[in-house]
């Protein structure tokens, strides 16, 4: 061997060596995924149902994998094992919500709650939904402006059940938690002959803004062009942002306005927060514009989770009389025929609640929560996680792991009187509300809201199909999971008095 084959071997060893050592030092791989095509990656092959197709890609791809969707590097996982890997064990890391662009217009910039960035601000926000404006103290101080929707819409149908008129039930539901929901934000603010003109509008501006966040945005998928907005959806966005936006002004100056007045005010949210705006309190600090993203967080929030659970849950019921029966029982035991239903009642009535729950479980209505991305880098069940990744944790697949829950694709509430399941994201086979820091502040609010609209509807009427009908309970993928058909169904009165109806 000469000195030029000697070094060429030598130099040829030394590089095979650098290499195996370099592989030993690298960093655990990204998490399996299928192929993409260059620049758009993953996005020509997308479902529309986000929820079942990622479930169909876990089966060959494990419990974490990922998706590039354009310069977008997604994560998906769909085990509740490695849902406490990041919620959990790794909590701070993934304590940021990803942002969207269209989601940054409709917030204020993102200064609300939902889209802050985790941080002393955030933590201040949290602070003052949970313990001022959402406590349980501050809850129970509006029941009455919840009763009051909730008995509106009793009446309208109390009307139908007297001529035997079939209603669209989804319909009356979706305005009934709308006005429950604008009584909490500012019902002692809006006077009697001004309800319909904002209710309209309010409807009309929730709807155009759920539409166009659902929409897929080229500046998600490649951040870099976000600032020319190719699709105009940022454009679109600012147009029903700025009516609400208007809309706020005016219910604030109206709440100003009594203040100055000094008449009697209700007690609503609006109000709560106005005094936190007043308060010199350097650690508080809100300005106008906190008030108002507060707002539009609860708004789009409140209305779209307690609206879908009870129409999942009704529709389920419709299909099962037995369980309705057993409910009305628990309900007439309880309550009695004679009186109708109060938040006080909901405590006492353990199966009504396990409705809800099962509800939640089988058609999680926020099936992937709040996308989050990491503020590092980070290793989970062996993979890197990149900083900056879009995380989806897909709870509607954990929902019905085979494994975890009996007959999974069925309804069956008995399941949550033999378990102990609650809503605090302690056991991450169930995590309708989420967990760790991220959990969802209105969780009190939607449990009342839910449990006490339920139990009114079970409780005033008797329910009933035409002939030999059933009710399809077939999902619709979106921000949230809606019911994909329109539920139609006729009320009968249960009640002994019809004054109770009154």
């Amino acid at each position: 061997m000469d000195h030029l084959d000697y070094v060429l071997v030598v130099t040829a060893l030394s590089s095979v060596l650098w290499l195996y050592t370099k592989s030993k030092r690298r960093s655990p791989p990204l998490p399996p995924g299928p192929w993409g095509l260059p620049i758009v990656g993953n996005l020509p092959f997308l479902k529309p149902d986000l929820h079942t197709y990622f479930l169909d890609l876990a089966k060959t791809h494990g419990p974490i994998f990922k998706l590039w969707l354009g310069a977008k590097l997604a994560i998906v996982v769909t085990s509740s094992e490695v849902a406490r890997e990041i919620l959990k064990t790794n909590d701070v890391i993934f304590a940021n919500h990803d942002v969207t662009a269209v989601g940054m217009v409709n917030m204020y910039g993102g200064i609300d709650i939902v889209l802050s960035p985790y941080g002393p601000r955030w933590r201040m926000l949290r602070k003052l939904c949970v313990n001022k404006i959402l406590s349980n103290a501050r809850l129970d101080l509006s029941v009455n402006l919840r009763r009051g929707e909730t008995r509106r819409t009793v009446r309208y149908l109390a009307d139908q059940a007297r001529v035997g008129s079939p209603v669209n039930l989804g319909e009356q539901i979706f305005l009934m938690i709308l006005n429950v929901l604008r009584q909490m934000l500012w019902g002692g603010t809006v006077e009697e002959e001004e309800r319909e003109i904002v209710g309209a509008e309010f409807l009309e501006l929730i709807t155009e803004m759920s539409d166009l966040l659902m929409k897929p945005n080229i500046s998600d998928f490649f951040p870099a062009l976000s600032r020319f907005d190719l699709q105009g959806l940022a454009k679109r966005m600012r147009d029903p942002t700025l009516k609400m936006d208007r809309l706020f002004d005016r219910v604030i100056k109206k709440r100003l306005e009594m203040d100055r007045e000094s008449e009697k005010k209700g007690e609503d949210f609006l109000e709560v927060l106005l005094k936190l705006k007043d308060e010199e309190d350097d650690k508080t600090n809100l300005n106008l514009n906190d008030v108002k993203a507060l707002l539009m967080d609860m708004v789009l929030g409140g209305i779209e989770t307690s609206l879908h659970i009870i129409e999942f849950a009704m529709a389920e019921l419709l299909n099962r009389p037995d369980i309705m029966k057993r409910a009305q029982q628990e309900l007439e035991k309880v309550v009695g025929k004679d009186k109708v239903v109060e938040e006080s009642h909901i405590s006492k009535l353990p199966y009504i609640l396990a409705i809800m729950k099962e509800t939640l479980r089988l058609h999680m209505v926020a099936p992937f929560l709040i996308p989050h991305r990491p503020s590092q880098t980070t290793v989970v069940s062996g993979f890197t996680i990149p900083k900056d990744s879009k995380v989806f944790i897909n709870v509607w697949a954990i929902h019905r792991n085979p494994n975890v829950w009996e007959n999974p694709l069925e309804f069956d509430p008995d399941r949550f009187l033999d378990k102990s399941y609650d809503f605090n994201g302690n056991d991450f086979n169930y995590l309708p509300f989420g967990s760790g820091r991220r959990i969802c502040v209105g969780m009190a609010m939607g449990e009342r809201v839910v449990l006490y609209n339920i139990a009114t509807l079970l409780h005033s009427f008797a329910w009933k199909l035409p002939q030999g009908k059933r009710v399809e309970v077939e999902e619709k993928f979106g921000i949230a999971l809606k019911l994909k058909n329109p539920l139609i169904a006729t009320p009968v009165l249960r009640l002994s008095d019809p004054n109770l109806y009154l």
